[in-house]
């Protein structure tokens, strides 16, 4: 073989051998990659909003794309896992009319909660969330908290959707289960088009902070009617599906009683658990959202968990 054959054939040579002493370093690397914990609220329903059977944690499998997660930790949340942060976010445009007619029900389902659930009520106002009644476990004198929307004039929020970001990165206070109720058409007057850049923002505002969002659909016939009473509801059912949360609607414009759905609002809470898995450390500082899939072996139940959690550095 003629010398620079040789000479070629030995850099090849020493390139494969180089490139299989370092494979069996880099795969040890992959497998030694750290994880560290991440734990969210699983909502599970039987049919038609039903107390579902019971679910054990061999019952539960957590996915991360096609990869299974270890799932370490399923608590029924209730005795030490009860805590439970329930605000209640009331966009300060909508109609005075549309939300007096549902007080009573409203106040009944604040005095129908456990005795160590706080309650708070907020108001969305310019971009921006007020307290009109902190979180406490006094609930009657929370529900004395409720007052009138200012309605379009006098209290429009520019973007529910700010308002909601602000919440739920401001949120006063530290329990594991944060849900919102949030009453509103979804309405976003700032952007209220199919592209809308806060709408984006406050799903991943809401799934970084670990708040789920319930919401009831607030608003006129004639939007709802509307193009973009469509685009409204549509935002309004995904921002509550992506945080784990449930959106109810009555067709296309406001429930004549809100009691149905705040009964099966008060299921939901009742039947949750917390959820603890492993996955992959974040490389990021502040970590990153990833998505998730959780799936149960029982038949008939229905389970309700942010589409994507955040995974925090190690």
């Amino acid at each position: 073989m003629p010398a620079r054959y040789r000479s070629a054939a030995s850099a090849v040579l020493a390139i494969l051998a180089l490139s299989l002493l370092a494979l069996p370093a880099f795969a040890r690397a992959q497998s030694n990659a750290a994880n560290v914990s991440v734990t969210t609220v699983v909502t599970a329903l039987g049919p038609d909003y039903s107390a579902p059977p019971p679910i054990t944690k061999d019952d539960v499998s957590v996915y991360s794309g096609k990869n299974k997660l270890n799932l370490t930790g399923w608590e029924p949340a209730n005795g030490e896992h009860s805590a439970l942060q329930l605000a209640i976010l009331i966009d300060d445009a909508i109609s005075p009319a549309a939300l007096g007619a549902q007080f009573n029900d409203l106040r009944n389902f604040i005095g129908q909660q456990p005795s160590d659930t706080e309650v708070g009520i907020f108001y969305a106002q310019f971009g921006a969330f007020t307290t009109a009644a902190r979180f406490s476990t006094d609930h009657d004198a929370v529900a004395k908290n409720l007052r009138l929307p200012l309605g379009r004039r006098s209290g429009a929020s520019p973007s529910i959707y700010l308002s909601l970001s602000d919440l739920a990165k401001k949120w006063p206070g530290h329990a594991p289960r944060r849900e919102v109720l949030l009453l509103t058409s979804g309405l976003d007057r700032l952007e209220p088009g199919v592209q809308d850049p806060y709408f984006d923002q406050s799903v991943n505002d809401v799934q970084r902070s670990g708040v789920h969002v319930d919401s009831i659909y607030v608003g006129p016939l004639r939007l709802g009617l509307s193009f973009f009473g469509m685009i409204a509801q549509g935002n309004l059912g995904q921002v509550t599906t992506d945080s784990g949360g449930d959106g109810f609607f009555q067709g296309v414009s406001t429930p004549v009683s809100f009691k149905p759905f705040l009964d099966q609002l008060n299921v939901i809470l009742q039947n949750q658990y917390l959820a603890t898995f492993e996955a992959p450390a974040s490389s990021k500082n502040k970590g990153d959202l990833r998505s998730i899939s959780i799936r149960t072996e029982q038949t008939h139940v229905r389970l309700l968990y942010p589409h994507r959690v955040l995974v925090p550095a190690q």
